[in-house]
């Protein structure tokens, strides 16, 4: 077979042990693989490069994507798709395998829809694929937002001061529930959850009657204007009171060895249902085995908070 891999919408740490999975694993299969670059532009311009195993040696530590993204937009357009079908002709490219989120199974459905064999892998640090238990890089990024909690901790505490700090997630709160869960916050505010600020408010200011001398909050991106929240936070409650945005930082580092472990599983199982001629699916892991799903039904699966952590939260809190 020959078979092109590339990554597309935001980078996430594991994505180069997904590529080196996939190369590897196909080669050793007798195929040939070849990279594209910068997502779906790259393959529409034929930045096409077939790469050895040379090619993806000391990349398995490396966070981000050497095959690089970009975004995309035109190629919901048919006539933008098929030059990227002909791109795949001209190389005789006849499988392609895409890493990302559901901006990038969207894309890959309409490949297959046009008759091209296509395989998605979930590689996003929101764990915003229903699909799957865990998406690649997720594991990373609950890490350095842990991290960054705990020493918001440490000065919180002696400061006397309640923190709010943003995590990513997007539409999805699993990183805030899971971070907030490991870090012991005192609320946890999710995509799911909603805000109620004057439940939150009230709360606040109890507990600091009540003589608690410190408060985390851990919220979600995109639910609130975190800096104005917590002016209010402080005019209202009497603690002093500051908002910390981890943003993109999220995004890089050394990806965890469950993020590689994963990376290396779904990459070699993607090229094993191609040879077994299954295509359009996206694959993931269930209760720690590995399966597939068509893409489109991936697409509009819900990702529903776990009712377990839910109540754990609500218990421990």
């Amino acid at each position: 077979m020959r078979i092109g891999v590339l990554t597309s919408g935001g980078d996430a740490p594991g994505m180069n042990a997904v590529i080196r999975a996939v190369v590897r694993a196909g080669i050793q299969s007798g195929d040939q693989v070849f990279g594209i670059y910068d997502g779906y532009r790259g393959l529409v311009e034929g930045k096409i490069t077939e790469f050895t195993r040379k090619d993806v040696s000391e990349i398995l530590s490396k966070g981000g994507t050497i095959l690089g993204t970009a975004r995309l937009p035109e190629f919901k357009y048919e006539q933008v798709r098929a030059l990227a079908q002909r791109q795949l002709e001209k190389y005789d490219i006849d499988s392609l395998i895409v890493i990302g989120g559901d901006g990038t199974y969207t894309g890959a459905l309409r490949l297959h829809e046009m008759g091209i064999n296509t395989i998605g892998i979930p590689g996003t640090i929101d764990n915003d694929i229903a699909s799957t238990d865990y998406t690649i890089g997720f594991s990373t990024a609950l890490n350095t937002a842990c991290e960054a909690i705990d020493k918001l901790r440490d000065t919180s505490s002696s400061h006397q001061r309640c923190s709010i700090i943003e995590v990513m997630g997007r539409h999805c709160g699993d990183l805030a529930l899971y971070s907030g869960i490991c870090c012991g916050a005192e609320y946890i505010i999710t995509s799911e959850t909603g805000l109620d600020k004057d439940k939150l408010l009230k709360d606040l200011k109890s507990n600091r009657l009540a003589g608690r001398k410190h408060a985390i909050v851990v919220i979600s991106e995109n639910i609130t204007d975190v800096h104005q929240l917590a002016k209010d936070v402080e005019a209202f409650s009497g603690y002093e009171c500051r908002a910390t945005v981890l943003g993109y930082v999220q995004r890089g580092g050394t990806p965890t060895p469950e993020d590689r472990l994963l990376a290396a599983r779904l990459g070699k199982y993607s090229v094993d249902l191609l040879h077994e001629g299954i295509t359009g699916v996206a694959v993931g892991i269930r209760q720690n085995e590995l399966h597939y799903t068509p893409i489109e039904q991936a697409l509009i699966m819900q990702n529903e908070t776990s009712e377990e952590l839910t109540k754990l939260v609500q218990k421990i809190s």
